[in-house]
């Protein structure tokens, strides 16, 4: 049978071997095989330090037998096999219950797959999958690199090394793989074909082989995404839309009258930028990111009121209840009576300022539903509420994406659709975004950036507190957080967890990636309702200590809030709902307990709801972690600086790319095996001009199907939608 890229695997290899890696790896066709490349490279008597394996991890290592020892177990019947396997750094135990390889015996060579877990301090497999490495497998095994593929309980990496291989014996090669890139563009960057980079990559003979094979396969990944961002750019760019330029005497103008403060140089540039992109035909697809704290709302309430003006709608999209509360609530006092049209002190003048959230009573979404439609509400804030049926616009005109991470392309998309002709599309996030990230995930966005804090703010001074070292400290931080309200201010502790059960909605992952409450020799992530009792018997008698979270009724939420920003409450215990948006210029003091089980960005988004006001703020990073643990050192990291953009780049040096990138563009979905964002930044860069040369041309990639068909399968695969959580 002749062999081609799309050739299903199910004819290739055996059915349920194919069927596995379909369903366990997502592999279904031979160019999903060739293009499922090894994670790293083994060779005998390497130091690979076992030693350096995480709990929890799913792996596969190439290890030598050192010794085995079977025994009666002690409280049930049977055998009980330990097996102590190195590899010239580390050494860890394989455990048998009842059973073991015939030949695993000292000396010998293998392949070992399974979950790291851990024993008495020491690391372990429990029956682990065995493959021992003999002459039938691998005649130059013992000299040759041997991959070790990304692999699953139910595909071992030695599954996939012998598919790969029956397909190259099957071809006599990979002379049916043609390559996509044109020649040109291969002789300019010296790329080598795509055949030899394959071969190289999972038949390499050196180290030199892998990595110029993988410099090869690396702008394949990039030149598609960049190509696919580039055509969303030029796709933009032809769609005819409505200009709305700014009104004099309008509702802008009594937004910029209403304003308690004076825009910064940044806000004005960005807001001029703004305006004259929204008074075009063409639709503005703009990102707007910033320090936490630079006024992007307030650069956004601008754009949303010269759309009004215009005779459009506007819509911001938020991605929690609590934040388009705020948002709703801040935008309607900043507009005052012209934010009330309609209403008894209302401003005919003006416009009004509805609210959609799923949870709102019927009687209420009917009445906002209404007004939306009707086009009496120029202003539409909400939640995913907003991309239900039934929501219909009069005259949408702009689309607000606030922590648009939190969204992805297809909600925003669904939201553009409601507009009679495409409207101007503005998406914001405050986690500061280095540039291969934007390059990346937001290439089809124009970017505009805000660096400058609007002045009169108090500044932050941050500390870590590490209890285990020094207990002492955490009493002090209570005594602080009590001497801040006592001077009339207020203070907000955060936990990872509501409690009352083991799960959150809101919990977030470890510094390592794993859940918090998985891992292994780790007590459970202290809890909201938990901290707050023991606060209020202990510490912090006597003061007003409120919960909030994500499981309160919106109504809860709402009235929590309100009291909290009305003074009425001292301490807001609460789950990371605060993280965005929350805006109580009173607060002063922000306790993050259980800090390292936070990531950096999301340290520096906490840290970011304090000192919004005149008086100096103070930012607590409670940790048992020791100070000089990677981890210590991480939270030393973000207490010793304010730079947003600085720590946005330790975040992606410390988290793996798939946190930082979202599910849906880590891995198979984007295409995005082996480019890493932080040392392939120049790599991304050449390919984004290229792609944008490409394009450019009369012809496009008409001249280079190959090309093209990588780009429409990465834009039409379903499992491909590398945006869907951008």
């Amino acid at each position: 049978m002749a062999v081609e890229m799309t050739t299903r695997l199910d004819r290739v290899l055996g059915a349920k071997t194919a069927k596995a890696m379909a369903e366990s790896l997502e592999l279904h066709t031979v160019r999903d095989l060739l293009r499922h490349y090894p994670r790293r490279y083994a060779r005998r008597g390497e130091m690979t330090r076992l030693d350096d394996l995480q709990v929890g991890d799913r792996v596969t290592v190439l290890a030598q037998v050192r010794s085995v020892d079977s025994r009666p177990m002690k409280q049930r019947r049977g055998t009980l096999t330990e097996v102590t396997v190195g590899d010239g750094g580390g050494t860890m135990k394989l455990v048998f219950f009842n059973h073991r390889h015939a030949r695993l015996v000292p000396g010998a060579w293998g392949l070992f797959a399974g979950t790291v877990s851990e024993y008495r301090s020491r690391l372990q497999f429990a029956h682990p999958d065995c493959h021992l490495m003999t002459g039938d497998d691998d005649e130059d095994w013992a000299r040759a690199l041997i991959p070790i593929y990304p692999a699953s309980k139910d595909v071992s990496s030695w599954v996939i090394q012998r598919s790969v291989r029956l397909l190259l014996d099957a071809s006599g090669g990979f002379g049916f793989v043609e390559d996509p890139l044109p020649e040109e563009l291969r002789a300019r960057h010296g790329l080598s074909s795509l055949p030899a980079a394959l071969l190289d990559v999972h038949r390499p003979i050196s180290r030199d082989d892998v990595e110029q094979a993988e410099h090869r396969l690396k702008w394949d990944e990039a030149l598609t995404l960049q190509l696919t961002l580039a055509a969303r750019r030029r796709a933009a760019a032809l769609e005819p839309g409505v200009a709305r330029p700014r009104r004099p005497g309008g509702l802008l103008d009594a937004v910029d009258a209403a304003l308690p403060f004076a825009l910064t140089e940044g806000q004005r540039e960005v807001g001029e930028e703004l305006a004259a992109e929204l008074a075009r035909e063409q639709p503005m697809h703009r990102l707007l990111q910033g320090e936490v704290g630079a006024g992007k709302t307030v650069v956004a309430l601008r754009a949303m009121a010269q759309v009004v003006d215009a005779g459009g709608q506007a819509a911001l999209l938020a991605p929690t209840e609590v934040l388009a509360a705020q948002h709703a609530r801040s935008i309607g006092a900043m507009l005052g009576p012209l934010g009330r049209a309609g209403e008894l002190d209302g401003d005919p003048a003006g416009t009004r300022v509805v609210l959609l959230t799923g949870s709102q009573k019927a009687a209420v979404r009917r009445a906002g539903r209404a007004a939306v439609a009707d086009g009496s509400a120029g202003i539409v804030v909400g939640t995913h509420a907003l991309l239900q049926e039934g929501v219909d616009f009069a005259d949408l005109g702009l689309v607000v994406v606030d922590e648009q991470h939190r969204f992805g392309v297809e909600q925003r998309d669904a939201l553009r659709a409601k507009g009679s002709r495409p409207p101007h599309v503005l998406v914001m996030t405050a986690t500061p975004i280095p540039r291969t990230v934007a390059m990346t995930v937001y290439g089809d966005l124009e970017t505009s950036t805000l660096r400058q804090l609007p002045g009169g703010r108090g500044g932050v001074a941050s500390s870590v507190v590490p209890v285990r070292e020094k207990p002492a400290w955490l009493d002090r931080a209570w005594a602080r957080l009590r001497e801040e309200v006592a001077a009339g201010r207020q203070a907000y502790v955060v936990c990872p967890r509501i409690g009352e059960d083991a799960g959150s909605e809101e919990e977030p992952d470890d510094a390592d990636g794993a859940p918090a409450e998985e891992t292994s020799g780790r007590r459970p992530p202290l809890a909201v309702l938990d901290v707050a009792e023991e606060l209020r018997a202990g510490p912090l008698a006597g003061l007003h200590v409120e919960v909030l979270h994500g499981r309160l009724t919106p109504e809860d939420k709402e009235a929590r809030m309100r009291a909290f920003a009305a003074g009425e409450v001292d301490v807001l215990v609460a789950t990371t709902v605060v993280e965005v948006g929350v805006d109580v210029p009173n607060a002063t003091v922000m306790v993050v307990m259980d800090a390292d089980r936070f990531g950096v960005s999301q340290l520096h988004q906490l840290r970011g709801r304090v000192a919004r006001g005149e008086h100096q703020g103070l930012c607590l990073l409670v940790s048992e972690a020791a100070t000089s643990s990677a981890t210590g050192q991480r939270l030393a990291a973000v207490a010793s600086t304010s730079d947003g953009f600085a720590l946005a780049r330790l975040d992606l040096e410390t988290r793996r790319e798939g946190d930082v990138l979202g599910a849906a563009q880590s891995g198979r979905r984007s295409g995005i095996k082996l480019l890493s964002l932080l040392e392939d930044e120049q790599l991304i860069a050449e390919a984004r001009a290229e792609a944008t040369a490409l394009l450019a041309t009369d012809r496009g990639l008409a001249d280079f199907p190959g090309l093209a068909m990588e780009v429409a399968a990465l834009a039409t695969d379903e499992r491909a939608t590398y945006l869907e959580k951008a």
